[in-house]
């Protein structure tokens, strides 16, 4: 994430707690998401998982009103032909 936020003109904050914590009702009571999440602004990119790095980026830039990336080639032959 942190080399998303030098691509893009953006703030980059991480949270890590303990698992206990976002299990407690106070945590429930913020209305925020399951953890493991990233949210862009205001939006849940991704809840309870991993999100890839092209998800994260199409939402960045759909945040900033920027054309979203191009998905890259992945697989053998994504490399063989790239």
């Amino acid at each position: 994430m942190p080399r998303l936020g030098e691509k893009y003109d953006v703030e980059i904050e991480s949270i890590s707690k303990p698992r206990e914590v976002y299990m407690t009702d106070e945590y429930f009571e913020l209305d925020l998401p399951a953890a493991p999440a990233v949210m862009v602004g205001d939006e849940i990119v991704v809840e309870g998982a991993d999100v890839s790095e092209y998800e994260l980026e199409a939402t960045i830039c759909r945040h900033l009103g920027l054309p979203q990336p191009d998905p890259e080639k992945k697989g053998f032959m994504g490399r063989l032909f790239n």
